[in-house]
């Protein structure tokens, strides 16, 4: 009987590894950036952050952000990018997508979260990479001002690649402060395994 008990036990334990197993690999996804100053590796966040994680997809896999630069660099916040090309053209984007900052993701350093306008909805493409722990950016209410900014993933590779940004000059272009004065472009994004 617990020869029979083991047994059961074990191919238990083992089903539900297999599931886990499956379930990570379907609803995780990794994007690299290749940039001009190297590659970086984000892990997304689809469980906590599906409608993000799902929108940030759809523009790597439509080559939205081939061609598009870091726009916006702050050393000891952020670095913010996917909205412009080199020539400073912003790029039409699609619709505007819900506010996900309440899935108890922080934004802390090395997470990626969806920018926006001072309207809780407003996020399309632009994304920013968190240099430190800005938890003053985080959900603390349902409010115009509490609603912080949605986290959906993080850099797992290249955040040396994020921090060599921060060293560049940077300076005032097309009514925008902080951009580098040298172009750092994403050359590609892409869903990798």
């Amino acid at each position: 009987m617990r020869t029979f008990i083991f047994s059961m036990m074990l191919l238990l334990t083992t089903s539900l590894s297999f599931a886990t197993e499956n379930l990570m690999s379907d609803t995780s996804s990794k994007v690299k950036l290749t940039t001009s100053l190297g590659e970086i590796v984000i892990q997304l966040n689809p469980e906590k952050a599906p409608i993000s994680s799902a929108n940030f997809l759809t523009y790597v896999n439509e080559g939205f952000y081939n061609g598009t630069i870091f726009h916006r660099i702050i050393p000891g916040f952020m670095a913010q990018g996917g909205g412009f090309d080199t020539d400073f053209n912003q790029k039409a984007v699609h619709d505007p997508i819900k506010n996900e900052a309440d899935n108890g993701l922080p934004n802390k350093r090395g997470t990626v979260a969806m920018a926006r306008t001072n309207v809780p909805d407003s996020a399309t493409a632009q994304f920013f990479i968190n240099y430190k722990d800005n938890s003053f950016l985080n959900y603390s209410s349902p409010t115009t001002s509490g609603w912080g900014y949605a986290v959906f993933g993080e850099v797992i590779e290249g955040m040396d690649i994020v921090d060599e940004m921060a060293k560049q000059p940077t300076g005032n272009r097309g009514g925008h402060q902080d951009v580098p004065q040298t172009n750092i472009v994403i050359e590609k994004a892409e869903v990798i395994k």
